[in-house]
């Protein structure tokens, strides 16, 4: 029973939305169904913090559910700057449930459990929305609010946290969730967002 995470999956089985102009990416989610299937079994938790599926609608994004359905794993599945399918979590399990997605859990406004370890996280917030004034802090802290509501939900479990956007990186902080992190003693933190060479600028440690 083993914990992965993979960001940034940019399924886009209906959306016209292909992936593969860009460098790197060229039979990506054939490439991601090899090694998925390579390493993961159906014992194991999956999470995938955010950017799951270019759709607009969960109708839409019924296909790239499909097809992660169709592998190994538990799926937890969260919000990224481009899931425009999202929706209220009671709509989300909902259509799961629907649709026989079977495999498939949201992390929003909660903590999930890997064993004795808390799943916790949040999208987060990026620098690169950081140019509307007054209102991108009411974003901010709407996500403040909802990992510190995920980080309470695991009470003394260990915790893992995930989040769409990097908290540090390239001399850019977000010091409300650093805070979050240190103050209920997350072990480790795990983030997507970065693509291509901006991987090599991630911070590791």
């Amino acid at each position: 029973m083993s914990l992965f995470a993979i960001a940034d999956t940019h399924l886009s089985l209906s959306a016209d939305k292909p992936m593969d102009i860009f460098n790197g990416w060229s039979d990506y989610v054939q490439r991601l169904q090899k090694n998925w299937r390579a390493v993961v079994t159906d014992g194991d938790t999956v999470v995938i913090p955010g950017d799951v599926s270019w759709a607009m609608s969960l109708e839409g994004a019924e296909k790239d559910f499909a097809f992660l359905e169709s592998l190994p794993g538990r799926k937890i599945l969260m919000k990224g700057n481009h899931d425009y399918w999202w929706n209220t979590a009671s709509k989300m399990k909902r259509f799961f449930a629907e649709n026989g997605l079977d495999t498939m859990e949201i992390l929003h406004n909660n903590c999930l459990f890997y064993g004795d370890i808390a799943l916790c996280g949040t999208r987060g917030w990026f620098y690169e929305l950081d140019n509307q004034g007054t209102h991108d802090e009411k974003v901010l802290l709407r996500e403040v609010g909802r990992l510190e509501t995920s980080l309470k939900a695991a009470g003394e479990r260990e915790k893992l946290c995930f989040l769409h956007y990097p908290p540090i990186y390239q001399g850019y902080e977000c010091p409300e969730i650093l805070r979050l992190l240190k103050e209920y003693g997350a072990k480790a933190c795990y983030y997507g967002h970065l693509h291509g060479a901006s991987h090599r600028r991630a911070i590791e440690g």
